[in-house]
């Protein structure tokens, strides 16, 4: 491996060969590309990407478990006692307690919830058209078969 360096680097000419294979980092690239499109699209609705994934799971799921919803989406339970709390404080998210299980907490969306939602849908609609843009359909349909068998979602998408 030569690492010297004869002319001035630029983002187009960096070697990048050890790590274009790698899949960590083409899937942390491919992370912050989306992460940026999202702000781009949504950022001044004030929204953040785990946000809104979590108020879409729970309004497909009224009365899911905050454990299980921390559990799909990977999310630790302090940080998801923290988020629970905010959507709480912002009014979005209730949660119930059930008699037969006194450990377990119930979320659901609230009315303002389901109106947030709602009145989101389109723009976050819109971003994935935006992400898509640069796959034709076949490749579209390939990466998402990917994605699902690589993170472990063995379900099969709805027609």
């Amino acid at each position: 491996m030569d690492l010297a360096v004869n002319e001035p680097l630029t983002e187009e000419t960096a070697d990048l060969r050890d790590l274009a294979d790698s899949i960590g980092f083409m899937a942390r690239l491919a992370q912050v590309h989306t992460y940026e499109t999202f702000f781009e699209d949504l950022g001044a609705y004030g929204l953040r990407p785990g946000e809104f994934s979590t108020l879409l799971l729970i309004g497909r799921n009224p009365g899911i478990r905050q454990g299980m919803v921390a559990q799909i989406l990977r999310i630790k339970p302090a940080h998801m006692t923290k988020l629970v709390r905010s959507f709480e404080d912002r009014q979005l998210v209730e949660r119930t307690i059930p008699d037969h299980d006194r450990r377990s907490v119930q979320l659901s969306l609230t009315t303002s919830g389901l109106d947030f939602i709602e009145e989101h849908r389109s723009a976050f609609a819109q971003h994935e058209i935006n992400l898509r843009s640069t796959l034709t359909a076949p490749e579209l349909r390939t990466l998402m078969q990917l994605l699902r068998k690589y993170v472990g979602f063995d379900w099969e998408e709805e027609s």
